[in-house]
């Protein structure tokens, strides 16, 4: 069976979130290690998602394009979500970092997504930010790196030529802050991988944008089983009908 779907930016957000609770990494990390959720706009949703409970979408993110490369206002009302054999405890920078270990998750999303599935994320922070803080024991002690991302983030150039281009340094104007664009290497997790964990369905992104209420929406077509199409097709529906989330952020 073929179906096709169009999700504004909070359905694909949640439906994001829901791939990455159900991602096998996760699951193994929430039942026996750590798993920390970085401040972002999807990483609001995924970290709802793993609570079990609203989440303050405002407060949960961190930088963002609102018409300009910008840090949100009421950045520091909410911090990193750490969730220790399932259970949220204090964040602690220091004592986090000393701990994470092979097994652990660490969730970071990104901006941009290239044709060959790398993903980038903007540093406004001079010291790579979130990126800066996890990125480089994450790497060396093989801590999984989860990325929720929508294929509405997708650019034509490859991630590691626009790393080249960017930085705070380099550039001489800028419609907001200055940044730079860190390449991600983890398991990246789409529309298209949550539909395939979610509902065994197959999906294809077909075109993004539109107007009025399909704003911002990416389109897919899903192909598969017709009982796992036809669940999908009803998923993506309910949660379209779910209020909209908009983030402010400093003018």
């Amino acid at each position: 069976m073929k179906a096709t779907v169009v999700l504004g930016p909070t359905t694909s957000q949640r439906l994001i979130a829901q791939g990455v609770a159900a991602h096998p990494l996760v699951n193994r990390a929430l039942r026996a290690g750590t798993v920390v959720v970085t401040m972002g706009t999807t990483n609001g949703f995924v970290a709802s998602e793993l609570l079990g409970e609203p989440v303050d979408q405002g407060a949960f993110a961190a930088g963002l394009i609102d018409g300009r490369w910008n840090v949100n206002a009421r950045l520091g009302e909410a911090t990193d979500l750490v969730l220790e054999q399932g259970c949220r405890v204090p964040f602690d920078e220091k004592t986090l970092l000393e701990r994470l270990t092979a097994g652990d998750v660490v969730i970071k999303g990104g901006n941009a997504l290239d044709p060959f599935g790398a993903v980038g994320v903007l540093m406004a922070a001079p010291n790579g930010g979130t990126v800066g803080r996890y990125v480089p024991t994450v790497l060396a002690r093989g801590v999984d790196l989860v990325i929720p991302i929508s294929v509405a983030k997708s650019v034509h150039q490859p991630i590691e030529e626009l790393s080249l281009e960017l930085g705070s340094h380099r550039l001489d104007l800028s419609m907001g802050l200055p940044c730079g664009m860190a390449p991600l290497t983890g398991h990246v997790i789409t529309e298209i991988e949550a539909y395939a964990l979610l509902f065994d369905v197959l999906a294809t992104h077909v075109c993004s944008g539109g107007i009025g209420a399909g704003r911002g929406s990416v389109s897919l077509l899903l192909d598969g089983a017709e009982s796992d199409v036809r669940a999908a097709y009803e998923r993506t529906e309910a949660l379209a009908l779910l209020p909209e989330v908009a983030v402010q952020g400093r003018q």
